[in-house]
């Protein structure tokens, strides 16, 4: 009987042990495929924004843009118009007899035009252009922008803003200085869902102020720049022009810097994405560089990037 169980013993002790050698060569197949793949996988490469074309807009010098379903629409202040053009850049229709249109804002197809020559913030849509009404006075608007029914208006020669959240009741906020708060002809603005975005166009700087008018925080005062004279804030990222010298800067919303524009740029006065395409005005030879979000090639000119930046 003794000598039974012993058979018996050996036996398990067999199977356990051809078990045990088949379970091990599976982990080690399975180890070595997952060391495989991961040897084999490429770590994504680095994008950034690059300069994909440039379409020339022959006569319009390009102030602000902004964008409706009929397509992007240039204010061209030193003809006194806003000129409507395709992706191509053909141009399609004008609208005439304004005073230096600057930047403007669209709003469900409704344009809000900013008219430096005049004093006054000009309605346009398909009925045609009345005026927006303000109990206050403006000196040379250079800048609106809309937000569902808030709005904002940077008044250029009165160093502030005026800011509505009602779109009917306007507070103002800054004076001329160059303290925290203060304005040295602000030339551009931009409402978000928390914030109020402001160029501080010649203290060369953003400023970022709550919906209450409260400053809280800068950016971009350490890049020297020189005319920080447009605007636009993503998700998250926050694009200035450089006017003076000839860039358009990239930071978060922390104000940490993560790109430098220059390729194709001279003289840049304004920012707008569609469709993940950026679009930048050049002012003086009338052209607009179309930037896309793209892998970064290598080579001496990517020193102006920082490679490993979030992009929404």
């Amino acid at each position: 009987m003794a000598l039974i169980m012993n058979y018996q013993d050996v036996a398990l002790m067999s199977v356990l042990t051809i078990k045990r050698r088949k379970m091990k060569q599976i982990f080690l197949i399975l180890i070595s495929t997952i060391l495989l793949l991961a040897g084999c996988a490429k770590k994504e490469a680095p994008k950034s924004w690059q300069l994909a074309k440039t379409i020339q807009i022959k006569g319009v010098n390009t102030i602000g843009m902004a964008i409706t379903t009929e397509g992007l629409w240039l204010s061209d202040g030193d003809h006194n118009r806003l000129v409507l053009i395709d992706r191509d850049g053909k141009q399609q229709r004008t609208v005439d007899s304004l005073e230096r249109p600057m930047h403007i804002a669209s709003e469900n197809d409704i344009l809000y035009v900013p008219q430096y020559g005049n004093d006054e913030i000009s309605v346009v849509d398909v009925n045609g252009s009345q005026v927006l009404p303000l109990k206050d006075s403006l000196d040379a608007p250079a800048g609106i922008s809309v937000y569902q029914k808030e709005k904002a208006i940077a008044d250029f020669y009165n160093h502030r803003i005026l800011y509505t959240k009602d779109g009917t009741n306007y507070i103002s906020f800054g004076k001329e200085g160059k303290a925290e708060g203060d304005f040295y002809y602000p030339t551009d603005v931009q409402i978000t869902a928390n914030e109020i975005w402001v160029a501080d166009a010649y203290n060369n700087r953003i400023q970022v102020f709550d919906k209450n008018g409260m400053f809280l925080k800068i950016i971009g005062a350490d890049q020297k720049m020189n005319a920080a004279t447009g605007l636009f804030v993503s998700d998250n990222e926050v694009f200035i022009t450089d006017y003076e010298n000839d860039r358009v800067l990239v930071f978060d919303h922390e104000g940490v810097l993560k790109q430098k524009l220059s390729e194709g740029i001279e003289k840049p006065t304004e920012i707008i994405q569609d469709n993940g395409l950026l679009y930048i005005s050049n002012f003086r030879n009338s052209e607009l560089n179309i930037f896309a979000w793209e892998v970064t090639p290598e080579g001496p000119e990517t020193h102006d990037h920082d490679h490993d930046h979030d992009h929404n």
